[in-house]
């Protein structure tokens, strides 16, 4: 199985991201939008970056009551993009709302559960009244998601092993807190190479600072594709 690498566009406005998206080209095929974008300038980012021809990972992390989430979901159907977030911790029946809510729209899009966040460690999760381990804890949710009909996970490059073990290759498993050897972990706690992610079973790496702060993101982001076995 392929494994993609996603570009982070973790930056402060329109301007620092175009100029960036010259720099990267054609090294990245996907890049992933997130709160800090979006909240500033809405969908016309995501149109502008997908009609530059890159696949949109759109990064909101919907978690509200189902009917709330769904009609999220039915706004964002229209959009260019081709994979959404939202939280398992919702709940199955606000899972299956959303789903419902996508197939109808947009049957190409992919939903993603996001089960515990790769800043999260056992503290945080205790903090919030868990007792889990946080391994045991993303299984809990992967397995509710699955039962609820998702087809792609957020997880910890940690859980990658024994979630591709258990759930088989269909399922789409896409991992932050990718680090390239030598990197700074910055608040990521559970982290991984982009080769030991590959071979663990990730269909998707995410990564971020290390290419975006890189003297050469084009040649940063090549590199990591090259480990990747990928050909930009």
């Amino acid at each position: 199985m392929p494994t993609d690498l996603i570009l982070v566009l973790d930056l402060p406005d329109r301007t620092e991201t175009e100029r960036l998206l010259d720099r990267i080209g054609s090294s990245v095929a996907w890049v992933k939008i997130g709160l800090q974008l979006f909240t500033r300038y809405g969908p016309s980012i995501v149109e502008d970056i997908a009609r530059r021809g890159y696949k949109v990972f759109l990064d909101l992390k919907l978690h509200d009551i189902p009917n709330t989430v769904a009609r999220a979901v039915e706004s964002l159907n229209e959009l260019p993009i081709s994979m959404l977030t939202i939280h398992t911790t919702g709940g199955s029946e606000m899972m299956r709302w959303a789903l419902k809510a996508q197939e109808g729209g947009n049957p190409d899009l992919l939903l993603l559960g996001v089960t515990v966040l790769t800043s999260t460690d056992r503290n945080g999760l205790e903090e919030t009244g868990v007792a889990a381990a946080p391994v045991d804890q993303v299984l809990r949710l992967a397995r509710l998601a699955i039962d609820a009909g998702m087809k792609g996970l957020v997880c910890s490059p940690l859980e990658l092993s024994i979630l591709r073990a258990r759930l088989g290759p269909g399922i789409a498993l896409v991992t932050p807190g990718i680090r390239p050897v030598g990197a700074d972990l910055n608040e990521q706690k559970r982290v991984m190479t982009p080769v030991d992610a590959m071979r663990a079973g990730a269909s998707h790496i995410v990564v971020g600072r290390p290419i975006l702060r890189a003297a050469d993101p084009a040649e940063a982001a090549t590199a990591i594709q090259a480990e990747l076995g990928n050909c930009p």
